[in-house]
């Protein structure tokens, strides 16, 4: 997809302000949603360093923008500030004046000796909408501890769930938790705005790491709480459905099969040629689970003698659930994902960048790509001039380091 260039359409958010005071990839991933859909974000980064994922490379673009960094941080500006100075902080100040969100992702009491924090901002501001996105929340014994995707998804279980049965336990491929807590921070922020056209009054939105990952567990979790039983890891295996599995086809091809019911399980022993579905073992789904470790070996026998190919082909001929696995490239090449426009090519903007597109989709304020991930500190000087410094008082400024 290309990117928009004329900005004809208003976005959902359009004339929401956002001030961005968020680094690395939970709260940016957050942030560019809401310029996606709209809003302007000005993204706060420290002078001459800027957010770290900047630097994060290799890969990165024929204009140094790493991949990292291009992968949350589109349709913003960008702002150099040391918050650290009193000039810095005069500077976010009259920014989130007439700011109506602002993100950060400090350690908890971070921003306060600043006087950046929730409490001190609000009287100057009623209508702020200010969001936390932490490693353990405002509250509890361990709030003011960091938070890490990578330990977030050993602490809260996942991990325990996820591998093979066998060996060590594994992570997700991507860090699942800071995008997961980044989609809840918008979801937070967006039910804030839509009260505050009630009450007038905006609202502090906290969102932890830890929290958004127990939620993740969903019916996993359940499980544990229905039964009282630690659930085990099963590796590509459904903790609820029997077969919901991967299986290995000839020549070492792998696809997925899903049977979510018992007519699919019945189809499904038609293509095979064998009357499973009527053993009492496998009549249910409750059976199959029960009895999951022979049904798995039966049917591991059977995939075994024909090509994936053939496989993905009668079985979806039949209507059994089923589906390849691809490697990213063979993803992002798929017509579907090419018809959704789930690339964007910043060329015509001169820019190298290409990006991974929204997925939300909506008939009437569709998401807009307007602008590249910035260069860093490409906004300043028209921003600080927005807010009336003139031409010396913003050089004074960058020679005292404040921007």
């Amino acid at each position: 997809m290309t990117t928009d260039t004329n900005n004809s359409a208003k976005g959902a958010l359009h004339g929401i302000k956002v001030l961005d005071l968020s680094r690395v990839l939970a709260g940016p991933s957050c942030t560019q949603v809401l310029a996606d859909l709209g809003a302007e974000v000005i993204k706060v980064e420290r002078p001459g360093i800027g957010d770290e994922t900047r630097h994060w490379a290799p890969p990165a673009f024929s204009d140094d923008t790493s991949a990292y960094y291009a992968t949350i941080n589109r349709n913003k500006k960008s702002l150099t500030v040391d918050i650290t100075t009193p000039a810095g902080q005069a500077i976010i100040k009259q920014l989130i004046a007439d700011s109506d969100i602002l993100v950060e992702n400090f350690k908890v009491g971070g921003l306060k000796k600043y006087g950046l924090d929730y409490a001190s901002l609000k009287p100057s501001n009623p209508r702020l909408i200010y969001a936390s996105l932490t490693g353990f929340g405002q509250t509890g014994p361990d709030a003011k501890l960091p938070g890490y995707d990578y330990i977030i998804q050993g602490l809260s279980g996942l991990m325990s769930i996820t591998g093979p049965s066998a060996g060590e336990p594994h992570k997700v491929g991507v860090a699942v938790i800071d995008l997961f807590a980044g989609l809840q921070l918008t979801i937070g922020i967006q039910a804030a705005l839509i009260a505050r056209q009630h009450s007038g009054r905006g609202q502090h939105v906290d969102v932890a790491l830890l929290d958004s990952a127990l939620a993740m567990l969903a019916n996993v979790g359940m499980n544990h709480l229905a039964s009282g039983k630690v659930p085990p890891r099963l590796g590509n295996q459904h903790p609820n459905i029997v077969p919901y599995q991967v299986f290995e086809a000839e020549a070492e091809q792998h696809f997925i099969l899903a049977c979510g019911n018992d007519s699919q399980f019945a189809k499904l022993c038609t293509v095979l040629d064998v009357d499973w579905y009527q053993d009492p073992r496998f009549t249910t789904n409750p059976a199959r689970v029960e009895n999951r470790e022979i049904l798995s070996e039966w049917l591991s026998e059977k995939f075994a003698q024909q090509s994936r190919t053939h496989w993905l082909q009668v079985l979806s001929q039949t209507g059994v659930p089923c589906g390849a696995i691809h490697n990213v490239a063979e993803a992002l090449a798929m017509p579907q994902a090419v018809a959704r426009e789930m690339i964007v090519d910043f060329a015509a903007q001169g820019s190298p960048v290409k990006a991974l597109g929204n997925p939300i989709k909506l008939s009437e304020s569709p998401v807009s790509y307007r602008s590249p991930p910035p260069r860093l500190s490409e906004h300043t000087d028209s921003t600080l001039a927005s807010l009336g410094y003139n031409s010396e008082m913003i050089a004074k400024l960058k020679a005292d380091g404040i921007v």
